[in-house]
């Protein structure tokens, strides 16, 4: 089962007149590895997707910072399908383990941010297209 493998991390958005203030990644979180691998942000615009593949070796967290979106996610050897919406009101921190195909539809009339970290450094080969 899907939600069996995916950990989804509550996380606590701090506002104030200046703006705001979001700790993705802590340190504490379950599968991180003893090394860094790789943070980067991408950008959907309106009715656009992001994703759309899977890893067979890495481990990936995501936060959207701004917008929503839905992900989904599939189970490449069971074809399990699940999906969450995400939404910038409702900071969360999603980790998706490796072998689990997962895709981001942006749901809105604006574009989302999304922060990703993966726990290795980028390798095309590990990177496998997988359609949605």
């Amino acid at each position: 089962m899907i939600q069996s493998k995916i950990e989804i991390i509550k996380r606590n958005k701090i506002e104030d007149h200046r703006g705001w203030f979001l700790k993705v990644i802590t340190g504490t979180e379950n599968n991180l590895s003893n090394t860094i691998g790789e943070f980067y942000v991408t950008v959907a615009n309106p009715n656009q997707s992001k994703g759309g593949h899977y890893h067979p070796i890495a481990k990936e967290w995501f936060t959207l910072l701004k917008g929503s979106c839905i992900l989904e996610l599939i189970d490449i050897d069971t074809k399990e399908y699940f999906s969450l919406e995400l939404n910038e009101n409702n900071p969360q921190t999603i980790f998706v383990p490796n072998n689990l195909a997962h895709n981001f539809k942006n749901n809105a009339d604006s574009e989302f941010i999304l922060l990703a970290y993966s726990d290795i450094l980028y390798d095309p080969a590990d990177t496998i297209i997988y359609p949605f």
